[in-house]
């Protein structure tokens, strides 16, 4: 993989690329969020890794310029901050992962596998989540090698959600995303289908948080029971 490094303190920026390379992917780094634009004109990458606090154009006017082109590259926020306040800005403006400085170099190189396995696996007409698989032309879904059934609409939340995987979504967004059926769901029915999934994936290792006056974010629980 190559992968674009944006990071200005020396010190993190070095050992950061040295632990991408170990990997054997070829890393770009780069100190300003001004280089960026540029450098992705240069070559072509696997993923970003942006730090919010940069010169010039800080790691959200990045992530905002990017989004707003469609560039659909993963992109993993670095940050001093540890807000929720400023971890939900970041997927809003359509981060897929944000890891808070001081960090393991062993969990950021995890991360960068499972936004990269996620992204490859979205274009190849299939979501791949933890142990979780949509497959979008057969319309089934599985935990591992089970059959996960689910109800026309609890399908239509989920593949909504996991198409916007590192991202805060509304009631209103998951309304307007499902409208097309013949009968609107009500916002008390998204409730009432976020929580059947719930059930349903929580055993699994995988959870549907509520973060409070924003959405919903999915994700992998730690201590999650595999089936």
């Amino acid at each position: 993989m190559r992968i674009l490094l944006v990071e200005d303190d020396t010190y993190l920026g070095e050992s950061t690329a040295r632990a991408l390379r170990s990997q054997q992917w070829f890393v770009d780094w780069v100190k300003s969020g001004d280089s960026v634009m540029n450098m992705l004109g240069l070559a072509s990458y696997d993923a970003i890794i942006l730090d919010v606090g940069l010169p010039g154009m800080d790691g959200f006017e990045i992530l905002h310029s990017l989004r707003a082109q469609n560039n659909t590259l993963p992109v993993l926020m670095l940050t001093a901050r540890d807000t929720i306040d400023d971890r939900v800005y970041g997927f809003q403006l359509g981060a897929d992962d944000y890891l808070v400085k001081p960090f393991a170099l062993k969990e950021l190189v995890a991360r960068i596998q499972a936004i990269t396995r996620r992204f490859h696996t979205r274009q190849h007409n299939e979501i791949i989540f933890g142990i979780l698989r949509i497959d979008l032309t057969a319309k089934r879904a599985y935990l591992s090698d089970k059959s996960l059934e689910l109800l026309p609409r609890e399908w239509a939340v989920l593949v909504y959600i996991l198409n916007n995987l590192g991202k805060v979504v509304s009631k209103e967004q998951i309304l307007e995303a499902i409208s097309d059926w013949d009968e609107a769901p009500s916002s008390n029915a998204i409730e009432v289908y976020i929580s059947r999934l719930r059930t349903k994936l929580t055993p699994a290792g995988i959870s549907i948080r509520t973060i409070r006056g924003f959405g919903y974010l999915i994700e992998e629980s730690v201590n999650g029971i595999q089936p």
